[in-house]
């Protein structure tokens, strides 16, 4: 456990290596489990396994970092578990034990995908209808499933079409825009570069004169098309010249290194609602934003940029009053950034705080941090006022560590006044950088308060495991010399703006705990 490093660059390229070969190894037995337990359930789904193994092998090794990749691969992973899920809800379909068990489940264990809603649309209640909902989901994660596996590798999926000698093999598809990948409609991607195919506009409105009858994705020896209705058009042709016949658009690269390459894709537009409502194109000026953010964080924290170039590999806009940046779990790498409501600086805060979920999610594949009661909503957490579980505290307590370091090294990078003019001249105002310093302040504070619950979860509670002890002790030494950099600054004025501020954050924390005399069994 004492190996556990937070910057070190070998660490990480050493645990994503091995996050690759087992999620190589993973497809692998999922495809082996699918053929051999589960043969009937995948004809019946129509799951072409034969095709995702060969995709999987046709694959170079660093692909299986890739957010979609592992996003794909995850996906399979859920659906071999519900499938064997299915076949127990048709003989335990009422029993209370399995209702409440499986609905715990997916509370704690898929919160991200959504499973427990669509499960149990009004709470764990007894229906005699679970049996069929988790059928429809089966089919609805086959048809994903598939749809990704049949245009991975065009070429790849004709080819397997001739070798099995098959005629044909088609999916439903309906070319709608995908809110979780960021995808417009009417689009198609191909491979894990960021590449995308549009259709011509008079496909567009033929589909959409013809969504009613719905759209199938069409698989040939010669040819993949869309089919809706009775009208047939062609998306790539494989023999006897290979052709691609929709619109080709490349990647938005807003950086290459010898990490790999960061991409920007198109902008998820939120409603009133806080409900993605459209996806549409990225406005260029973005990219311009985005790129001197990450010169400012390659400056200022060059530590901080290799981690991002290592674990962040593509960027996702978010046009969404009130909605904080996210990331998730299965999607490693993909990062969701507000970047039309907030500043510059919050830019730059997005940037290294969803790389550090990207972090700590690495950790957690390699290391159990957590156990038992670590879903109990016990911990006063400083940032969402309100009561989080441990692994909510943990997450939050580890990335806003690194959000102190950033605004403490964007401080020092600021000062002065050869500091002053390269603030200047990244479009940051002065006051940004006292915001920064504040920022610094403000996230020591927090972080130490809830370091203090971490520690009693592991000491009193025992619900941090040995790994999960380093890594807290971790943070605690990276927290302690950032706290001690930023006393050789300037103190903040009682009367300022922020200073006033600092003073009402630090004291509501001392009232929080002075209430906070907790009972947890």
């Amino acid at each position: 456990m004492s190996r556990m490093k937070l910057f070190d660059e070998s660490f990480l390229l050493s645990l994503m290596k091995e996050f690759r070969l087992s999620m190589k190894d993973l497809l692998g037995d999922l495809c082996h489990e699918l053929q051999h337990c589960h043969p009937q359930a995948a004809t019946r789904l129509r799951l072409p396994v034969e095709l995702i193994r060969l995709v999987g092998d046709a694959m170079n090794f660093e692909s299986y970092s890739e957010w979609r990749v592992v996003g794909w691969i995850e996906t399979l992973n859920d659906l071999v578990y519900f499938i064997d899920l299915h076949e127990q809800a048709e003989r335990n379909g009422r029993d209370i034990e399995f209702i409440d068990q499986l609905y715990a489940d997916c509370q704690q264990t898929w919160y991200e995908h959504g499973y427990a809603e669509e499960l149990f649309p009004d709470g764990a209640v007894v229906d005699g209808r679970l049996a069929a909902r988790i059928g429809y989901l089966c089919r609805r994660l086959a048809g994903e499933v598939a749809r990704q596996a049949l245009l991975w590798n065009p070429a790849l999926t004709c080819e397997w079409i001739r070798k099995t000698g098959r005629r044909s093999w088609g999916t439903a598809c309906d070319l709608a825009a995908n809110f979780d990948r960021a995808e417009l409609p009417y689009t198609v991607s191909v491979g894990t570069d960021g590449l995308v195919y549009h259709a011509p506009r008079s496909v567009r409105e033929a589909l959409r004169r013809a969504a009613s009858s719905g759209c199938r994705l069409m698989v040939t020896s010669g040819q993949i098309a869309f089919v809706n209705g009775t009208r047939r058009v062609p998306f790539y042709t494989d023999a006897p010249h290979p052709r691609w016949h929709w619109r080709r658009q490349e990647p938005v690269v807003l950086r290459s290194n010898a990490f790999g390459t960061l991409t920007l894709g198109p902008t998820v537009v939120y409603g009133r609602n806080r409900v993605p409502t459209r996806v549409c194109h990225t406005p260029p000026q973005v990219a311009v934003n985005m790129r001197r953010a990450l010169c400012v964080i390659e400056q200022a924290w060059p530590v901080g940029n290799r981690c991002l170039s290592i674990l962040t590999s593509r960027i996702i806009p978010l046009k969404a009053r009130g909605v904080v940046s996210f990331s998730y779990r299965h999607q490693p790498g993909l990062s969701f950034l507000n970047c039309f409501d907030r500043g510059r600086l919050d830019l730059i805060d997005d940037f290294i705080h969803e790389n550090s979920h990207h972090h700590l999610n690495l950790l957690l594949r390699k290391h159990v941090l957590y156990r038992n009661d670590c879903n109990r909503e016990v911990f006063y957490s400083p940032w969402r006022r309100t009561l989080r579980p441990v692994r909510g505290i943990l997450h939050a307590a580890f990335t806003f560590t690194m959000g102190a370091i950033l605004f403490e090294r964007l401080s020092t990078w600021g000062g002065g006044m050869e500091g002053a003019r390269r603030w200047r001249g990244s479009g940051l105002s002065m006051n940004d950088l006292k915001r920064a310093r504040f920022r610094c302040a403000e996230e020591i504070e927090s972080v130490r308060y809830s370091l203090r619950d971490l520690h009693e979860a592991e000491a009193r509670f025992g619900w941090i495991t040995k790994a999960g002890g380093v890594l807290i002790r971790l943070l605690a030494r990276a927290l302690g010399e950032v706290a001690r950099r930023m006393k050789r600054k300037p103190a903040f004025s009682l009367r300022s703006k922020y200073g006033t501020e600092l003073l009402r954050h630090r004291r509501a924390l001392e009232a929080v705990r002075k209430r906070s005399a907790r009972i947890v069994r």
